[in-house]
């Protein structure tokens, strides 16, 4: 009988790791996490959205920058019992509102395809907006991206609630409200993540990449 085995774990040597001294100085922090804040014009993206008649712009966003996430690796690093956790691939975990105000969790399976993660994408948020569906966190999952939206705020700064108490280093992203400017669509995008593990030059370039399939989204969707 054939059985599912999955990979062994992989860990930086932190012995070669450029950044050790880095790691060693900020994981020590009280608080350790640092957050940007930009916007992103996201005129281009609604319009390859709504060319496809397929999925939303909501899940349009989350599809990029989950995609983007997997493919650099500062972004899939994890704190892990004093040791640094290299992911292979991620998922996405986005809160969900529900009709009684209470929101749930819908977890996004990475896609290259924007079709099959958008209706996997629908089908795990209509799951998830049923007050029936359990509060389900998964604290123990690193392989994540922590997504939140909140569309009544162009927010220009943000910060998340954290668990002093673990080795949270889970990057979290959030979206905010559009604000029109002409032929821009101005959408507020905060990324917040670990300095232990990450740096302003790896959080700009991830930024980068975000800006530049905003600014031409065709090949991501086509």
């Amino acid at each position: 009988m054939e059985t599912d085995v999955s990979p062994p774990a992989r860990y930086l040597d932190l012995s070669t790791w450029p950044r050790r001294e880095a790691f060693e100085y900020f994981r020590g922090f009280d608080k350790p996490y640092f957050n940007v804040c930009t916007r992103l014009d996201a005129a281009p993206l609604k319009a390859a959205v709504a060319a496809r008649g397929v999925g939303s712009f909501s899940l349009a966003c989350h599809y990029v920058a989950l995609r983007l996430a997997n493919q650099q690796e500062p972004l899939r690093l994890r704190l892990e019992g004093g040791r640094v956790r290299i992911h292979d691939s991620l998922q996405g975990g986005a809160t969900v509102l529900r009709d009684d105000e209470s929101f749930g969790f819908a977890y996004l399976a990475p896609h290259a395809d924007w079709a099959a993660f958008a209706a996997q994408g629908a089908r795990a948020i209509a799951a998830a907006r049923h007050r029936s569906a359990a509060f389900e966190p998964r604290v123990d999952d690193t392989a994540v991206i922590h997504f939140t939206t909140l569309p009544w705020i162009a927010f220009t700064s943000f910060s998340h609630a954290r668990n002093w108490g673990r080795e949270d280093s889970v990057p979290k992203i959030s979206f905010g409200r559009i604000e029109p400017d002409g032929a821009r669509l101005w959408l507020p995008f905060s990324l917040e993540v670990h300095h232990a593990l990450m740096d302003g030059l790896h959080v700009g370039r991830y930024i980068e990449g975000m800006e530049a399939v905003f600014r031409d989204p065709e090949p991501w969707f086509a």
